[in-house]
């Protein structure tokens, strides 16, 4: 009997539906296979069962694949249950959870449970797919402590990102947000293309760096920014991704920022379908890719 695609935020309910490994092999196989069969070895597509759980032994050359194989979740170091129980509450729970909150949870190393997670926050990447549309805001922030001396753009030691926000019909929409090196229209350009549709209204602050966008985007406008007063929901959000860092991912070094950005938005961007997360994290960790 094929399970359905799990949907759901109770931790007892999920320990009930993936109680071992086997039920996380069964689920792996239906979504690795949910269309068809083909051998990575031969390509034929006939099949019969394997040696151990949910395998498929291919019929012409007697390939063995597992469920886990060529997916994030090949040769896991831990079992799969529990790998799936981290995965389940990094995706479901509002603020995600720590490394050392994992450790402690689960009682594996936390350099096992960074590992893990950055295969996780690598699974959360955007697809570019599907670009912010309508009213779309743009602003760019500091992440890091505070440094004498160091005013407007000047970063120092801070780590810099630029962030966009779709503002909707009574609300706010999407938003996605990227590491860059400088307050530079070089910087922002891939960003802009990435994750904003080119017929949207976009509105920056006056900052020169987003003169040349104007070429690409011909319905941005600036406007002073008036400390904040002009960009209100752009501002908060920013501010919640900052108190986000520091009150679980103090610690968040330079090169892993993205990653931390990724799993917030990951969330932050399906925050009216988190019943549904879960699953939808899973079938990227089986594909390997950004699928939606």
């Amino acid at each position: 009997m094929q399970k359905e695609n799990y949907k759901g935020l109770n931790s007892i309910a999920f320990t009930r539906y993936f109680g071992n490994d086997e039920d996380c092999l069964k689920y792996l196989s239906e979504i690795k296979w949910e269309y068809e069969y083909i051998c990575k070895r031969c390509g034929h597509k006939k099949y019969c069962n394997g040696k151990k759980p949910y395998s498929r032994r291919c019929s012409h050359c007697g390939y063995d694949e597992s469920p886990t194989a060529q997916t994030m979740l090949n040769k896991c170091k831990f079992p799969l249950h529990i790998a799936f129980h981290i995965a389940f509450k990094i995706s479901t729970k509002k603020k995600g959870m720590s490394t050392l909150e994992l450790s402690r949870e689960f009682g594996l190393r936390q350099k096992t449970c960074w590992e893990f997670k950055k295969k996780i926050q690598q699974a959360m990447k955007s697809s570019k797919q599907y670009k912010l549309t309508g009213e779309v805001f743009v602003d760019e922030f500091l992440i890091g402590e505070k440094e004498e001396n160091k005013q407007g753009r000047s970063h120092g030691k801070k780590r810099l990102a630029v962030v966009a926000l779709e503002k909707v019909k009574g609300g706010v929409g999407r938003a996605y947000a990227k590491v860059i090196a400088a307050s530079s229209s070089k910087e922002f350009k891939p960003f802009f293309l990435d994750y904003i549709n080119k017929e949207a209204k976009v509105t920056t602050d006056e900052w020169n760096g987003y003169k040349p966008l104007i070429k690409e985007y011909p319905n941005l406008i600036q406007i002073p920014s008036a400390d904040g007063n002009n960009f209100p929901d752009i501002h908060i959000h920013i501010m919640n991704i900052k108190s986000w860092l520091r009150g679980i991912h103090h610690h968040c070094s330079k090169d892993h920022l993205q990653g931390y950005l990724d799993e917030y938005h990951f969330r932050y961007n399906r925050r009216n379908n988190m019943d549904t997360i879960f699953h939808l994290l899973i079938k990227r960790m089986v594909n390997n890719e950004q699928i939606h």
